[in-house]
């Protein structure tokens, strides 16, 4: 969804009108609570996924979709609004966008930076923390850190904070040493 170029723009103005919006109105933290709780919902629900996404279903359907899950879960008013209007301008393929933008900027607003972390095995608590403290240390800000698991990077870790990406997994040295080995 958010790979598309079109639909990662569109959901960055949606998100940042959304944020103005719930700024405006003192309820960031509300609204960002309610984003995060959607997007979990729709990472656990393939119907919901397919829903949003096909476009079989029409933006009547979708916004029926969307506004009992906002109901059934007590989402704010504004929140509750603005999916209506997602919904009724067919634009609920650009959601996950929507969300990742909202949560980016609501950090910004507070001083924290967004780090994605990618491990071939979940982290420990321990290690968690050491991430967090070594990346605190690095950016002089408090990181909001998103882990991922992916079994394909074998072992080692990859950090993502905004454009910047420190590559340190045993897939990546591997590459480099084949790379190396096809030169020489």
């Amino acid at each position: 969804m958010a790979d598309d170029p079109q639909t990662s723009n569109v959901g960055g103005r949606y998100a940042q009108a959304l944020f103005d919006l719930a700024k405006d109105q003192n309820e960031v933290v509300k609204v960002e609570a309610d984003l995060k709780s959607l997007k979990s919902a729709i990472a656990e629900s393939r119907d919901l996924r397919v829903l949003l996404g096909s476009p079989t279903f029409g933006a009547e359907d979708k916004g029926k979709g969307l506004a009992a899950i906002a109901n059934a879960a007590r989402f704010t008013a504004t929140t509750k609004k603005f999916l209506g209007l997602l919904a009724a301008n067919g634009r609920t393929a650009a959601l996950g966008a929507v969300i990742d933008d909202f949560v980016r900027l609501a950090s910004e607003a507070r001083g924290e930076v967004q780090a994605q972390v990618t491990t071939a095995m979940p982290l420990t608590a321990a290690q968690a923390k050491g991430v967090a403290q070594a990346l605190r240390q690095a950016l002089g800000k408090d990181p909001q850190i998103e882990t991922r698991v992916d079994p394909a990077l074998l072992g080692g870790i990859k950090v993502r904070v905004g454009s910047r990406l420190f590559d340190a997994s045993l897939r990546s040295k591997l590459d480099s040493l084949k790379f190396a080995l096809k030169r020489a």
